[in-house]
C-alpha cells in the first residue's frame, strides 16, 4: 500500500507536533513524516486520504491484558472486595465453564476491542496462548503472547516446567512476523521458586520475553514477607509448604533470577525505594495497570517515581474482568491525575510517551499507527493537540487503527474479522456463565 495519511496535527512524539502535517506509508513502513505540502510534494504517486480536525499518532501499546479474559467483562463484580474469591471465581470459570471455543471468541472479541480504541500492539498473558497468539493474528495485532505457568509446590516444579516447555514449542512454530511468544510465570504466590528459577534460565537461554505478576497486593507481601495471609493459607490446605524469603517481591524475583531476564512487571504498587532502584539497574520495564490496581482496591503504583528514576513505564489495561475496558487513551488519563494527586507532576506527554511506550512516527519505522478524531464536543476547542489527547479523548475517537502498514479498523469496523457473528458469540458465553 502506499497512502499518505493527513491531519491537522501529527505526533511523532520523538519530536513536536506537526501541523498540517502527514505520514507516507509504503508497504509495511512508514516512508516520510512532516508537513504536508512536503509529503506530498516527495510522494506525488501516493493516495492522500486527509482526516482533517484529526491527530495521527503512533500506535497505542497494551504492555498488560488477559484477552481471553474478554467474556468475564462485569462477571466478577462481586468478587472484588476480596482478591483471592476474584480469583478462585476467574480460574473456574476460564477451566471449567469456558470451552476453547469460547476462549478463541472471547480472545479475539478483545483483541477487536484493541484495535478499535488505537492499540497497534498487546503484550498478551494467557493459559491458552496457542489460541490467543491465533486471535492477534486473525485481527492483525502486532504483540507478544506469553504462555503463563503455574506451580506453587516445588515437588512438581521440573514436570511444571517440561510442561511449559512443551507449550511453548508450539508457539514457537506459529510465530510470525507480527506477534512472538513470550513465558509468562504467572506470580509469586502461583510459581515456586525453584520453578522460577528453571523459567529464567530458559528465557535467558532462548531469549524468551518474560512477564510476571508482581508486588500487586497485600496479600501477596504479607505472603513473601511473613509467611502468612490467605495465599499462605491456601498452600497450607494444599499441603504445600511455602517457606518465606523475608523480602519484597522485586528482590525475590532478583534472587530467582526473573529480573535477569530484563523482564515486564505487572503492577509493581508494593515496592519502595530500594526496589526501584532494582528495577533500574536490572533494566526492568513495569506495566503500569492504574485502573485495575484502583479497581480490584490493591492501591497506587509509584508512577513518577519511577519515571523520576528512569524505569521504563508503559501502560497496561490489564484483562476486562479487572477493568471493564481495554483503552489505554483512557488508562493514560487516570494514569496522570492519579499521579497528580499523589503529588507527582506528570505531563501529558509524559503519558503519551508511556501510551506509546517510545514509539514514533519516524521515516523507516514500522507502519504502525493511531488516528483520533478531535471534531467531539468533549475536544473542542484544543490549544493542545496532546493535552487534548490526554485529557479529553479516549479509545471511542479512534477513527483508523493500522498495523504494519494495513488498516485494521476503519470506518467503524474491524476489517479483518465478522464482529456480528463475534458479538453473538459473546452473548451465548454470558449467558453460560451467568447461570
Amino acid at each position: 500500500m502506499s497512502i499518505i495519511y493527513s491531519a491537522r496535527w501529527v505526533l511523532p512524539v520523538s519530536t513536536s507536533p506537526i501541523e498540517n502535517g502527514a505520514v507516507a506509508i509504503a508497504g509495511q513502513r512508514i516512508a516520510g513524516v512532516g508537513p504536508r505540502s512536503e509529503i506530498v510534494e516527495r510522494f506525488p504517486e501516493f493516495r492522500v486520504d486527509d482526516f482533517g480536525e484529526a491527530v495521527i499518532l503512533p500506535g497505542l501499546i497494551n504492555t498488560h491484558t488477559h484477552l481471553e479474559l474478554t467474556a468475564m467483562r462485569g462477571y466478577l463484580e462481586n468478587e472484588e472486595r476480596d482478591f483471592f474469591a476474584w480469583l478462585r471465581k476467574l480460574t473456574r470459570a476460564r477451566l471449567e465453564l469456558m470451552t476453547p471455543d469460547d476462549i478463541q471468541v472471547s480472545a479475539t472479541w478483545g483483541a477487536c476491542e484493541a484495535v478499535r480504541a488505537g492499540i497497534t500492539c498487546v503484550g498478551d498473558a494467557s493459559d491458552s496462548a496457542l489460541i490467543s497468539m491465533r486471535a492477534l493474528q486473525q485481527v492483525g495485532l502486532r504483540g507478544v503472547v506469553y504462555q503463563e505457568s503455574f506451580g506453587p509446590d516445588a515437588r512438581l516444579a521440573a514436570e511444571n516446567f517440561e510442561k511449559l516447555k512443551v507449550k511453548l514449542q508450539e508457539l514457537r512454530a506459529v510465530e510470525s512476523g507480527l506477534v512472538r511468544a513470550g513465558v509468562s510465570p504467572h506470580a509469586p504466590y502461583t510459581v515456586c521458586g525453584p520453578q522460577l528459577e528453571m523459567i529464567a534460565d530458559l528465557a535467558k537461554s532462548e531469549n524468551l520475553p518474560v512477564m510476571m505478576h508482581a508486588a500487586e497486593s497485600e496479600a501477596e507481601e504479607l505472603f513473601l514477607r511473613e509467611g502468612c495471609g490467605v495465599f499462605a493459607e491456601g498452600l497450607a490446605r494444599r499441603s504445600i509448604e511455602w517457606k518465606a524469603p523475608g523480602t519484597s517481591t522485586i528482590q525475590y524475583l532478583k534472587q530467582t533470577g526473573i529480573l535477569h531476564t530484563l523482564p515486564v512487571l505487572a503492577h509493581c504498587i508494593r515496592v519502595d525505594d530500594e526496589d526501584i532502584e532494582t528495577l533500574r539497574n536490572n533494566h526492568a520495564k513495569v506495566a503500569h495497570c492504574p485502573k485495575s490496581n484502583a479497581k480490584l482496591g490493591h492501591g497506587r503504583a509509584p508512577l513518577g517515581k519511577f519515571l523520576e528514576a528512569g524505569v521504563i513505564v508503559g501502560l497496561g489495561s490489564d484483562s476486562v474482568a479487572s477493568n471493564n475496558t481495554c483503552d489505554i487513551l483512557e488508562e493514560a488519563r487516570f494514569a496522570t491525575l492519579l499521579a497528580r494527586a499523589g503529588g507527582s507532576a506528570i505531563t501529558a506527554g509524559e503519558a503519551l510517551k508511556a501510551a506509546t511506550l517510545g514509539g514514533e512516527l519516524t521515516e523507516g519505522a514500522q507502519a504502525d499507527l493511531a488516528v483520533v478524531s478531535l471534531r467531539g464536543l468533549h475536544q473542542v476547542p484544543n490549544y493542545d493537540p496532546v493535552a487534548t489527547l490526554i485529557f479529553s479523548s479516549s479509545g471511542r475517537d479512534v477513527v483508523l487503527t493500522v498495523v504494519a502498514g494495513r488498516e485494521v479498523f476503519r470506518d467503524g469496523r474491524v476489517t479483518t474479522v465478522d464482529e456480528d457473528r463475534l458479538c453473538a458469540r459473546i452473548e451465548e458465553i454470558s449467558a453460560k456463565l451467568s447461570v
